[in-house]
């Protein structure tokens, strides 16, 4: 299982929009094709829901699989049927 961590995405300590979007964009999301990935929010600071929409959104076309929080007690958020 690959893990993206939204705190690398933190600038000066909080999470800033425009850079936000602007790293995003530049994440070669074809490296998640048929992965499992999780995303973890473990901050010391609060993240904005629209932070996780946005990499739910870019994975969902990619990951077969997306979970949040804690390996041993991910909740899936996303799933490819592949039948």
């Amino acid at each position: 299982m690959i893990t993206i961590y939204l705190d690398d995405f933190l600038e000066g300590g909080i999470l800033r929009e425009t850079s936000f979007r602007a790293f995003v964009d530049e994440i070669d999301w074809s490296q998640y094709q048929g992965k499992r990935v999780m995303i973890k929010g473990c901050a010391d600071v609060p993240l904005p829901t629209w932070a996780y929409l946005i990499i739910t959104a870019r994975l969902a076309q990619h990951a077969d699989y997306i979970l949040y929080g804690e390996p041993c007690s991910a909740v899936k958020i996303f799933s490819r049927n592949k039948r």
